[in-house]
């Protein structure tokens, strides 16, 4: 199981500056639903939300009004159950990558051999068993990240929450991910929600895309591509990738909705 749902959340900062105290909107009644095995893109451009939403379904803040669920149970705080990848790895550099994945499951409390052994069953699923002990500086971007996806996946969460994770990699590299994601999640059928800036990314992907703008959906476009995509540069020729791609940018760019 691994439903995630979000229900009229919304979320308000106060920013203390030198000129005084400003209130700002993130999230105003963000509602929408995951499915179990799912993969859905979050897009919109920066500061509309995206990554705030993402950082309250896995705990990291509170909604100011609304609340997550998560297979029917409210979301209180970091749970098990959700796994996050950064942007950037966040490796700790004194550890190797084995150490690194291992470090999630110690604090879930799994001990002696069963902590090495589903943690070397993590670098596996990355690819990475070869390079288990070396230390970060001794890998690649692209391998740090599949690292950290690594560690995320060890404590065997249903629900896989990413944020921007190829953004900081260069092109190659991250089209390589994007294709190691998609088959990650066909071994897996974790469900995946991801926070990106790339359209091509979100409907190479995803499942459906949910368009923000301005701490609300603008609007939840599916993607008409099935599942069997291992072929990304082909699946990025076809009539419905251009025309999804093109209804999600238009989304982008018009004006917000006025309707809540």
């Amino acid at each position: 199981m691994g439903e995630v749902s979000l229900v009229d959340l919304s979320k308000r900062f106060t920013l203390r500056l030198t000129s005084g105290v400003q209130s700002v909107q993130a999230l105003d009644r963000v509602s929408f639903t995951v499915k179990d095995g799912e993969v859905v893109a979050l897009i919109g451009p920066s500061g509309c939300g995206k990554t705030t939403a993402l950082r309250i379904v896995m705990g990291l803040e509170q909604a100011s009004a609304g609340h997550v669920t998560v297979d029917g149970r409210e979301v209180k705080g970091c749970g098990y159950d959700r796994g996050m990848v950064f942007q950037h790895a966040e490796l700790l550099p004194w550890l190797t990558a084995l150490q690194n994945v291992m470090f999630g499951l110690e604090m879930k409390g799994v001990r002696g051999t069963a902590l090495r052994e589903a943690s070397l069953r993590a670098l596996e699923l990355v690819g990475l068993t070869d390079v288990a002990h070396r230390r970060p500086y001794q890998l690649s971007g692209g391998m740090q990240q599949r690292v950290g996806i690594a560690r995320a996946l060890a404590i065997d969460p249903t629900v896989l929450l990413m944020d921007e994770p190829f953004g900081a990699l260069d092109a190659q590299t991250r089209e390589g991910l994007q294709g190691e994601l998609l088959e990650l999640h066909r071994r897996t059928h974790k469900t995946i929600l991801f926070v990106t800036h790339d359209l091509d990314e979100a409907v190479s992907l995803a499942d459906r895309v949910v368009v923000m703008r301005a701490g609300r959906v603008q609007e939840i476009v599916a993607v008409p591509l099935g599942r069997a995509r291992e072929d990304l540069a082909a699946v990025r020729g076809t009539p419905q990738f251009t025309e999804t791609r093109y209804r999600i940018w238009r989304g982008m760019h018009e004006m917000p909705s006025a309707a809540h």
